[in-house]
């Protein structure tokens, strides 16, 4: 049996979905649902049981869950970069993620769970998803923060070799109509684009960037899920990797694309960005990919355009994975 939380979210629903098509229903769900924005994301899905977030912790806590469970995938964090609620950062993403890990070390239940490019702060670190970068990785934000902060309880109580944290850099797709202002910009500009054939970016106030130059690790979020499947499917291998492409494309070519997708010429407004980002901005994310494909994981990542075309597939469908 498998756990998946943050089943209804973005990320975790896809993974769901994966599962099913692989013939795994024997799954047990975990989210919170306060309102009906996430039903669509399990429309479909075939699964065992479903539990709210608090009460699942309760039975974690309680240690009365079935015994049969052999992985955990813990994807249910709040994912915000501009919430500044720092209690609730620490009770949901952090203080959460490790009750669950230490339920899970000592069931001997593999535990792989969702880290963030978010932990790499400026960059000025650097992308590689090895120890002594990850300690001295600096956040931008709470949200960065928190997930820096399970890192290092991660490596610090020497948990490397029992469990799989996976730092997902720009994920976008199917499934993350929930989200809000945290969509991704696909999601936000596509109705635009469509109707108006207009999208706005955020100016460059980095002199070594133009105004859409800014330069983002994108990966499909069906790439993201072939990862989460591949550690699935491996159980001997763990530690921290990065989930990106390894290539930074630019917003303007993400813009691109998105036009060329729905058949419309490029047309973009460069506005002021809110005085609250501009000192947490990431102006460039690449992931280094090496450690990975050490690993042994050698599929080809999607085309930044391909992605994007195929994404406008479902956007146009009102379809979800």
């Amino acid at each position: 049996m498998i756990v998946v939380t943050g089943a209804a979210g973005f990320i975790g629903s896809c993974i769901v979905a994966r599962l099913n098509e692989r013939g795994i229903s024997d799954l047990v769900l975990v989210d919170h649902m306060q309102d009906d924005l996430k039903k669509e994301n399990l429309e479909g899905k075939r699964y065992k049981k479903y539990y709210d977030k608090k009460d699942f912790l309760k039975l974690v806590v309680q240690d009365n869950l079935e015994r049969n469970i052999g992985c955990v995938i813990h994807m249910g964090a709040c994912s915000s970069t501009t919430l500044q609620d720092k209690r609730y950062f620490e009770e949901n993403n952090y203080l959460y993620s490790r009750k669950l890990a230490q339920w899970a070390m000592n069931h001997g239940i593999r535990f792989i769970y969702a880290s963030s490019a978010a932990t790499y702060g400026d960059g000025s670190a650097g992308y590689c998803d090895d120890d002594e970068t990850i300690r001295r990785c600096v956040p931008l934000n709470l949200y960065g923060e928190s997930k820096q902060k399970f890192d290092r309880w991660v490596l610090e109580e020497g948990l490397l070799d029992k469990v799989v944290g996976l730092k997902f850099f720009n994920v976008f797709g199917p499934n993350e109509y929930h989200k809000g202002d945290m969509r991704s910009v696909v999601a936000k500009a596509y109705q635009r684009v469509a109707d108006k054939g207009e999208m706005a970016l955020f100016k460059s106030y980095n002199k070594k960037y133009g105004d859409g130059e800014q330069r983002r690790d994108f990966i499909y979020v069906k790439d993201a899920v072939d990862i989460v499947s591949f550690f699935i499917d491996h159980p001997q291998l763990s530690g921290i990797y990065n989930v990106g492409t390894g290539l930074a494309r630019t917003w303007n070519d993400l813009a691109r694309s998105l036009f060329a997708a729905v058949g419309k010429p490029f047309n973009v407004k460069y506005i002021e960005m809110p005085e609250v980002l501009r000192a947490r901005y990431q102006y460039f994310t690449q992931a280094d990919m090496t450690k990975l494909k050490r690993a042994g994981y050698q599929k080809p990542f999607t085309l930044l355009e391909d992605a994007v075309y195929d994404y406008v597939q479902y956007l146009f469908g009102h379809r979800y994975i």
